[in-house]
């Protein structure tokens, strides 16, 4: 691979064994490809630490060829019991970042409302019940434009996500006032997953205990956000308090004078960027898809690709090569 300033970043959200799961659909990496995927690293690449990357953006050290970095979004308690075992057998260290709300306050994230909701539904029905409820609610309390202006504007696929869901995604995300969107994905939660709300958060996330276990062997905590809310849709109040209460949380967890920002959805904007950088963010990373140039990149804005892009799943990552 060349280049010593270059950091493949993979990033991993679900790794559970899907097939037998109560949510097949869910999209995630199957455990069994997830062990195939460390082979293929073991093999082929020089799996990093974090530590080993904050040194070498600070200039105190080269990283190896081939390097990659291991990073989970979430902190699903999947990435704990199968994924915590096979980085510890194969030596590798893996970077946990942790929205604060799912261990604290055990709610589950509306992210993951939609993710559930999504698995459960069949994407057309699911499609005109939002439209139906945004038609229904509109000029109640909440002011939006219309729902074709927002399906014209939203509804467009992406690499992983044909518009219908990309359209719901938005809507239920980010788009619609915040209180209402609480409110469309209790509703269709309760329509299609079938199990509450409360029983699903203490399912779905790793405990206090468990993350304290994968920081004693050495695995790496981060920040998410509290809420994981888009930080850079937010004002730069909430914002501030949101990572704040995230750093408050985490604690016990980081170095206050040199943690690691993962930004929800990948969404940051200048107001964040300043603000945890005078509050001791030393490296951030984001969803843009290439491979990260340490030296080059802003550190704050490190971009990560999918463990879809790379085996067992695809060859994506030769276009970085």
């Amino acid at each position: 691979m060349g280049d010593n300033g270059k950091l493949f970043i993979s990033m991993y959200h679900y790794t559970r064994d899907l097939t037998h799961s109560r949510y097949p659909e869910i999209k995630g990496l199957n455990s069994s490809l997830f062990r195939k995927q460390m082979e293929f690293f073991r093999d082929n690449c020089n799996v990093v630490r974090m530590e080993q990357v904050i040194e070498a953006v600070q200039g105190d050290t080269v990283l190896p060829e081939n390097a990659v970095l291991l990073t989970f979004d979430d902190g699903y308690v999947d990435n704990y019991t199968f994924a915590f075992p096979v980085l510890e057998e194969f030596g590798f260290q893996g970077s946990f970042f942790i929205p604060g709300k799912t261990f604290t306050t055990h709610q589950l994230l509306d992210v993951n409302k939609i993710h559930y909701i999504l698995a459960s539904a069949d994407i057309a029905k699911l499609v005109v019940d939002v439209k139906e409820k945004m038609d229904y609610y509109r000029g109640q309390e909440f002011d939006y434009p219309s729902t074709q202006e927002l399906w014209d504007k939203y509804a467009i696929e992406n690499r992983f996500d044909g518009k219908e869901v990309i359209f719901v995604k938005r809507m239920l995300q980010t788009v619609l006032p915040e209180k209402l969107r609480n409110r469309i994905s209790s509703d269709l939660f309760e329509k299609y997953v079938g199990v509450t709300e409360e029983q699903l958060a203490y399912e779905l996330y790793m405990t206090p205990e468990q993350i304290r276990t994968l920081k004693r062997h050495g695995m790496f905590i981060g920040l998410h956000g509290y809420d994981h809310y888009w930080l850079g849709n937010l004002s730069p109040e909430q914002m501030r308090e949101d990572i704040s209460q995230a750093l408050n949380i985490m604690d016990e967890f980081i170095d206050p004078k040199a943690w690691v920002m993962n930004y929800p959805y990948g969404n940051s904007n200048d107001d964040v960027l300043k603000y945890i950088k005078e509050n001791g963010a030393c490296l951030g990373l984001t969803t843009e898809v290439r491979v990260a140039d340490i030296g080059k990149d802003n550190p704050l804005l490190l971009p990560r690709l999918d463990c879809n892009d790379f085996p067992p799943k695809s060859e994506n990552y030769k276009k970085w090569l």
